[in-house]
């Protein structure tokens, strides 16, 4: 990550405010996340397959991902492995946000290069704390 980008992330973090890329196929979930970031202040861009989330990891300057795991055009898994291959995104923390719950779904996700795991249904009291933990963690590591 460049400096310029530390920078911007770090600025992002000192005003509250965050770029994140919602990838959600199912629309009614997609507007709840996307309503309970923005009403904390963050701007949210949002996809709702693969083919209309990658174009956007290039496009927007993100400070973090948000990703439904079972997603159209090839998963979750799918999207994370394109993004590690990409240099200026190798840092991008990406959370999975996913209905699997079985034993060793998480553990699995995580080591397959998610930084995070959010189970649905999402409790809407915890979910922006949550995820703005994930943002500290990141510019934690930027400096």
């Amino acid at each position: 990550m460049s400096s310029n980008e530390q920078a911007q992330r770090a600025a992002a973090e000192r005003s509250g405010r965050a770029r994140i890329l919602v990838v959600e196929d199912n629309p009614l979930n997609r507007l709840l996340l996307h309503d309970i970031l923005e009403l904390r202040g963050h701007e949210v861009i949002e996809a709702s397959n693969v083919d209309e989330a990658l174009p956007l990891l290039d496009a927007a300057r993100l400070d973090l991902l948000l990703l439904d795991v079972q997603i159209p055009g090839g998963g979750g898994e799918a999207v994370v492995k394109e993004v590690r291959k990409r240099a200026a995104l190798a840092d991008l923390p990406i959370v999975a946000v996913t209905s699997l719950a079985m034993p060793g779904d998480r553990e699995r996700l995580l080591s397959s290069g998610f930084q995070g795991y959010l189970s649905k249904p999402i409790d809407t009291r915890t979910f922006g704390p949550t995820v703005e933990a994930f943002l500290r963690a990141e510019v934690r590591r930027a400096r």
